[in-house]
């Protein structure tokens, strides 16, 4: 290693996702990437960050820029929200588009009663449902960040009714826009589904449960790509037990991989996916972060900075 390259230290505990980081930074020539257990790492001053070492701080003191491998950071520990290094993370349009894609596959299997179907054919039933275009089912999306505001903008060029909510106001075109706790119940009370990416954060952690549930009209869907931490699932699961709920796609849960004995599983109106609704890819994450450690050496403006205070 030559004296001039930068140290990254690369934390994950994916080991697959590391071994991948670490062989794409190897081939930018101005960086050096080690994993925590190498001796370099405490002399490392930026990391690249999957679910780290609670204490990264500690066995890394030198850091100047965490960046998360990934587009949200609540899987980054909270010292690191206190302290003053600045936190990045990943933003690639092409996850943004996976996650529509997913976003898509689970508007149309509800829209078009293709739960119904696969119902009726483990019963053996055939039965004809009638087709309902886009314009006549009503999608709305939790969040309108980066990702949720591709999403709501996709649905809307596609013909659906979209209707987007987020913590503060939001403007887009061809999307009826919420904000704010006042307007949650007018955001819910005419929807055939929910899709929720909203940010994990201290207000929304928890958020679909009852009381959100209960607003949407009886009968409506639920498509969670967000966090699994978003959801109460005894809540979900007794939504979809009553009816109040006619269906949940299900992506992120508390409990990660799911419990064998977890009743999502099984229950028969909830598809479990394995988070797999998209993911960043590596060349991005590798690319962003080279190009702001550059930014750091620069003193130049980072990109896609976090505002720890907000958590996103």
């Amino acid at each position: 290693m030559t004296m001039n390259k930068s140290i990254v230290v690369v934390d994950c505990d994916d080991p697959l996702l590391a071994e991948e980081i670490c062989t794409a930074l190897a081939d930018y020539s101005e960086v050096e990437a080690v994993l925590p257990t190498d001796s370099r790492a405490h002399a490392a001053q930026y990391a690249s960050c999957w679910f780290p070492d609670p204490q990264l701080l500690t066995h890394c003191p030198n850091l100047k820029l965490v960046q998360a491998a990934s587009a949200g950071v609540d899987h980054l520990p909270e010292t690191l929200f206190r302290s003053d290094i600045p936190l990045c993370r990943v933003v690639d349009d092409n996850f943004r588009h996976g996650m529509f894609e997913y976003a898509l596959w689970g508007v149309l299997h509800f829209q078009r009663y293709f739960d119904r179907a696969i119902h009726n054919q483990q019963q053996k039933h055939w039965q004809l449902y009638p087709q309902r275009s886009s314009n006549m089912f009503k999608v709305g999306i939790m969040g309108l960040g980066e990702i949720g505001s591709y999403l709501a903008r996709q649905f809307a060029s596609l013909g659906y009714a979209v209707s987007g909510w987020a913590r503060s106001e939001k403007s887009l075109e061809g999307v009826t826009c919420f904000a704010g706790e006042e307007q949650l119940d007018a955001f819910c009370e005419k929807l055939d589904v929910i899709i929720n990416v909203l940010p994990l954060t201290e207000q929304t952690r928890g958020i679909i449960a009852s009381p959100l549930l209960s607003k949407l009209p009886q009968g409506a869907a639920l498509i969670n790509c967000g966090r699994g931490a978003h959801m109460v699932n005894s809540e979900v699961i007794a939504a979809l037990d009553c009816g109040q709920l006619s269906g949940a796609l299900i992506d992120v849960f508390p409990v990660e991989p799911l419990p064998d004995n977890d009743s999502m599983w099984t229950h028969p109106k909830v598809i479990v996916t394995p988070h797999m609704a998209s993911s960043a890819q590596v060349s991005v994450i590798v690319a962003q972060l080279v190009d702001n450690i550059g930014r750091i050496q620069q003193q130049r403006p980072l990109r896609h900075q976090v505002d720890k205070d907000r958590g996103y």
